[in-house]
């Protein structure tokens, strides 16, 4: 169809390993090529943190020579130490260059601490050696939510070159989880320009995410401009972008593919167009009529059924209408697991039908890590001088207590010592018990399964191990779930929602293999839902939970016994937000769009999906 103008189609790969295949195929095609040198123009970020793995696993296990590289990175924050740990050279190091047999003169990043009246001649300079080295080669980028590549935020001119910039407010929120708290994020960085960056022969674009989806749209569905700087890649000839399913999620293609082409229409698509139909027209579902469907192309879905726009409307609000959890449908006398990824997903993402089902099944709650890291140090403080004027202290606290009043000495710190991650981990787990029993659980109830893989005291956390999946499966050993609520929200700001829902995964295919023939033993059936950043679209769901005025209140007030989240958290993702606040408004949100196309009027309502498997 004209109206949606295809200037970039994407690759969108089923998961994040084929991406890093495709990219690092690339990559070694240049390798086979008869230059003399590959010049490379590389990112930084967690986006291509799998490609430098795989460059670096295939150096080392199958003696890939990496020697004829010569690398410009994009950008680095300004001012910026290099040994800052926050530093785009000390990513870089520790991830890729300290691990292959790359010429380390042939490393190119900017300089975050040069001088200020000198930057420009210093940028002129990075120019002339990309120009020297006989131009890039190959660039791989990703894309920030403002639109930007590299360090380009809107308002960036198409010819730009390499030069000092101003960050988008946007992007420093962003960045805040890296840099305990946005005040600490720079608001200058060196950059590579636009105009740099298409003039390079191959440019690759990676996007990740859920919380890349709406950008992504933009990004290939708009015509280029100064807004979203990323859209001048329309113009460049040899450019690719590499999608996951989750950031490819808002694609006219994938969400509305009926106005793209023609399609085999089944149920979800079916209620995804009738949905989106009532949305559009501001009508209800059963007010909808043949021109309607018409008029937004729907003419073969309405054949489909015997051109009978009628049926169409009645068999998508029966399906909706049949999915909501009114308390007969409730599940009863069943053994239930919470699998929570930090100490409150719980209470902000299902707090209400924890509430309902602990009065009539068997519920624990499993919080999978300590979420120490995301207890500010001020929190830390105040913890440690509500001890103080009790009773004798360690003298390592005071210790602990004097080095966090004065932070400039430690603005540079990337860990936690061992006796403060044990006072965070304390602090989140009391907070945890504390808003379970405002829903009216028993602290026996909960378990503290403090996974190894985000033990670290830092933010990066380290691979996840077997000793992750046994813990979980030894919990799956003794309580023998039939039902599991497991975060299927994967855009969490530091990827620990990601981490946990591939180990509980991992455990449950162990489960049902060791015990396929054991009636006894059967793999629970799993309930997904979704973190403080996302809600899944109402024709996903499959099962909505009305809660009361006073239901939501009472969670409410679960999540606010998690002080040390509270007002400000440490990692808030890009939604600024409390996250008592996003709770109840997505759960205020999802009951209005409910009645808006015509189903029952609720105060608010809780969304989940339910599988048999999980989606791998």
């Amino acid at each position: 169809m004209s109206h949606f103008k295809e200037y970039l189609k994407p690759t969108i790969f089923q998961t994040d390993e084929e991406i890093v295949q495709a990219v690092v195929q690339k990559i070694k095609a240049l390798l086979e090529s008869k230059k003399e040198k590959i010049v490379l123009g590389l990112p930084t970020g967690s986006t291509p943190l799998g490609v430098y793995q795989e460059l670096v696993r295939l150096h080392k296990e199958e003696n890939l020579d990496l020697s004829r590289l010569v690398t410009f990175n994009l950008d680095e924050y300004f001012p910026m130490d290099s040994k800052n740990p926050q530093s785009y050279t000390s990513y870089m190091f520790k991830h890729l260059f300290d691990h292959i047999n790359i010429d380390k003169k042939n490393i190119h990043i900017p300089n975050g601490m040069i001088g200020e009246d000198v930057i420009n001649e210093y940028c002129q300079e990075y120019e002339k050696q990309i120009e020297e080295a006989g131009g890039l080669d190959l660039v791989l980028l990703g894309i920030g939510r403002s639109g930007h590549i590299g360090f380009n935020e809107p308002g960036s001119f198409f010819d730009s070159r390499t030069r000092l910039v101003v960050l988008d407010e946007t992007t420093r929120r962003d960045a805040a989880g890296g840099f305990f708290g946005i005040e600490k994020v720079p608001k200058l960085a060196i950059t590579m320009g636009i105009g740099t960056i298409l003039s390079s022969k191959e440019i690759i674009l990676l996007a990740t995410g859920e919380h890349k989806a709406l950008i992504v749209k933009q990004l290939i569905e708009e015509k280029a401009s100064r807004k979203i700087p990323a859209t001048f890649l329309h113009s460049h000839p040899n450019t690719h972008i590499f999608l996951d399913s989750s950031s490819a999620g808002e694609l006219s293609r994938i969400k509305r593919p009926w106005l793209i082409k023609e399609i085999v229409w089944n149920n979800l698509m079916k209620k995804r167009a009738v949905v989106y139909v009532s949305q559009k027209l501001k009508k209800a579902i059963l007010e909808l009529d043949t021109a309607d469907y018409f008029e937004n192309f729907l003419h073969r879905l309405i054949h489909k059924y015997e051109d009978n726009a009628d049926l169409v409307s009645l068999s998508v609000f029966e399906d909706l209408n049949q999915k909501i959890l009114y308390p007969s449908k409730l599940l009863k006398n069943e053994r239930i697991i919470f699998f929570s990824p930090h100490p409150d997903d719980d209470v902000i993402c299902c707090g209400g039908m924890m509430y309902k089902l602990n009065q009539m099944n068997q519920v624990t709650v499993a919080y999978m890590t300590n979420g120490s890291v995301s207890v500010p140090d001020s929190h830390a403080i105040k913890e440690i001088r509500l001890m103080k004027g009790i009773t004798e202290i360690d003298p390592k606290l005071i210790e602990i207590e004097k080095s966090l009043e004065k932070p400039e000495k430690n603005k540079e710190k990337e860990l936690d010592s061992e006796m403060l991650q044990k006072l965070k981990t304390k602090v989140r787990e009391t907070e945890a018990l504390s808003a379970i029993e405002q829903l009216n659980y028993s602290i026996k109830q909960a378990r503290f399964l403090d996974l190894p893989f985000y033990k670290t005291g830092g933010i990066k956390k380290k691979a996840i191990s077997n000793r992750d999946y046994e813990i979980v499966l030894n919990l799956f050993e003794e309580i023998l779930p039939t039902h599991i609520f497991v975060a299927g929200d994967l855009t969490d700001p530091h990827g620990t929602h990601r981490k946990c829902y591939d180990i509980i995964n991992k455990a449950f295919q162990i489960f049902s293999q060791k015990y396929s023939d054991d009636p006894v033993k059967k793999p629970p059936i799993i309930w997904l839902y979704r973190g403080a950043w996302e809600e899944f679209p109402i024709e996903e769901v499959d099962a909505f939970l009305p809660l009361s005025k006073s239901d939501l209140e009472l969670k409410v007030d679960a999540i606010l016994k998690h002080q040390s989240q509270k007002d400000r958290a440490m990692f808030p993702g890009v939604d600024s937000r409390e996250f008592w606040q996003r709770a109840r408004d997505r759960n205020l949100e999802t009951a209005r769009l409910l009645s808006e196309i015509g189903l029952p009027k609720f105060f608010a309502i809780e969304a989940f999906q339910i599988k048999k498997q999980f989606d791998n």
